[in-house]
This record gives structure tokens, sequence and C-alpha cells, in this order.
């Protein structure tokens, strides 16, 4: 695809930081964000110190500058223990080497931007963490109004598990951020939709049995309201049985 903003058809490679991208890394983060990170935060992204990142490079970009980024992902591996991630997760406390893979900084210049670098950057840090056998997902914060980025992550099969209120503090202002989930290796959030739809079923069968014994309690005081009712086997007429199973639902797993 041609980006328009573009002199040039260009030639997206990927590839490891280097210390020699300290400078670029600097100014491209400083471009695209509205958080400032400390020079010590560059210093461990080019010199690898618990930190893994790739750049992306244009090879056909003239003036010498076919080896200067033009996009980055940054990511981190914590300890599913030392995260406040396992309400998210299948957490077996048995297995201490459960891992996570945290996206910490994600950029594209904006000269380059809708070439699909984004999508393939991710793709190095899931590719990256399938590598990793304890390694059970990979997940990140966005801020509420990135909503590009928030679509990107939803087309990439990242799922979104919670809205953090005030999770950032940005020139003097408060700002929500969303949490996405990737799960991988077998990590899997504590209830599969199957499990999910089971327990649903069970809180229903549950509310209607609690209901139907009240009713039944009151039968000999009246005994006329129920009695087609009881000759069908059920205490409650199908649809208003129907609205109640919901609302339970509803009001037990928001």
């Amino acid at each position: 695809m041609l980006n328009l903003k573009l002199s040039h058809n260009p030639l997206i490679q990927y590839r490891p930081i280097r210390t020699s991208d300290l400078e670029v890394l600097e100014k491209i983060h400083g471009d695209l964000f509205p958080i400032r990170y400390e020079s010590e935060f560059f210093q461990n992204v080019v010199n690898g110190r618990d930190i893994v990142s790739w750049g992306a490079v244009d090879r056909n970009r003239p003036n010498g500058q076919s080896d200067e980024l033009i996009g980055f992902v940054t990511a981190r591996t914590v300890l599913a223990k030392d995260s406040d991630m396992e309400e998210f997760l299948r957490y077996d406390s048995s297995r201490s080497e459960q891992t996570l893979i945290y996206i910490l900084t994600l950029g594209v210049a904006n000269s380059y931007r809708n070439l699909g670098i984004a999508s393939s950057l991710i793709r190095e840090v899931i590719k990256y963490a399938l590598n990793i056998p304890t390694c059970q997902a990979v997940y990140l914060h966005v801020i509420s109004y990135n909503n590009p980025a928030i679509y990107l992550y939803k087309k990439m099969s990242f799922q979104c598990v919670r809205r953090l209120s005030a999770f950032y503090f940005i020139n003097g202002q408060h700002y929500d951020a969303y949490l996405f989930i990737y799960y991988m290796n077998g990590g899997r959030s504590p209830c599969s939709p199957l499990e999910l739809i089971k327990l649903l079923v069970t809180s229903a069968k549950s509310g209607f049995k609690m209901v139907a014994a009240k009713l039944w309690r009151k039968e000999d005081r009246k005994p006329s309201k129920w009695s087609k009712c009881k000759e069908s086997g059920s205490l409650l007429p199908t649809k208003h049985n129907k609205r109640m199973s919901t609302e339970g639902a509803v009001s037990q797993f928001v």
C-alpha cells in the first residue's frame, strides 16, 4: 500500500533495537506520547536490560536513513505471581514460573501510519511470547480515548477485560485506561465461555428453585392462582420464567 505522505514505495523490515537507535527512539517517543519517559527507560531498551524490543525500518528510505527507526515496540517479561493479573488468569500458585509479557510502548511515525506496521510489531511480540512455554498471556494498557489503538487490539484478538478509572495522570488530568489481554500457551481467563454459560444456567436454576419454593409454600393460601401451572408441572408461566432467568444472570455476573 502506498502512503500518500511518502514520496517513495517503502520496504519495511523489522529488527531488534540497538544502542545506535537511542536518539531516534527518544525523539519518536516524544513526538507520539503525552507521557515523558526517563532516560533510564531508553537506556534499558537499547541495551536490552529486562526489556525486549523490535524496531521497524524502511530500507527504501532515502538520504541514508534506510536503517533509521520508523516504528517500535517495547515489552517486558513479568512473573504472573508478581503482577496484578491473577484474577484474569487461571493462575496456578503451585507453578511459580508462570510468566506474562507486558507491552510497554508501541508507536509508528506519523508518515508511516496505515501500512500495517503496528500490527506486525505486535505479531513480533506474540511470536516471541509463544516461544516461552511458561508465558500465559501478552497484556497492555491503552488510554480510553485512543480509538485507533483499541480497534487494532480487538482486531488482533486481544480481549478487553476491564476499564481502569483514572489510570493515567497526564498534564494535571486523569484519564481512564482499558486493559487488553491476548491469551496463549494454555493460558485463559478464569471462566471460559462454556463455563460462564454453565454458571449462568446453574444460577438461573437456583434462583428459579428459590422462587418456586416460596410460591409453593403460599399455595395452600391461594390454591386457585397456580392451578394451571401445577397441572403443567411448573409453578410459573413460561414468559415470566424466562425474564427471571435473564435478570438473575445479569445481576449475578455484571
